[in-house]
């Protein structure tokens, strides 16, 4: 009987701190910069929340300049587009919003 209690437990806290881990990762997959109106704006949790005051480097090593030229590491540069997002991950998404 505590044997079973005891692997009862295990699965709900290891349930937990899988739950616990996700929460941060899904942010971020709503967190970066957009291409609007020819300005590039910055969004968190999925919402604009301003104009991006400088060049902005994302955790992938892709920088991205204020007039919307994506920069790679590997050197190749990606005009932005109208809609465009780049995640702060680096991850590009075409015509997002």
């Amino acid at each position: 009987m505590v044997n079973y209690r005891n692997i009862t437990l295990a699965v709900v806290g290891l349930f937990l701190s899988v739950s616990f881990l996700a929460a941060p990762a899904m942010a971020v997959e709503k967190d970066g910069v957009m291409m609007k109106s020819g300005k590039m704006i910055r969004v968190t949790e999925g919402k604009e929340i301003g104009r991006m005051d400088r060049e902005t480097t994302m955790s992938n090593g892709t920088r991205v300049t204020m007039n919307g030229k994506m920069l790679m590491k590997d050197g190749k540069e990606v005009q932005l587009q109208e809609g465009q997002v780049v995640m702060l991950d680096g991850k590009f998404v075409e015509g997002s919003k």
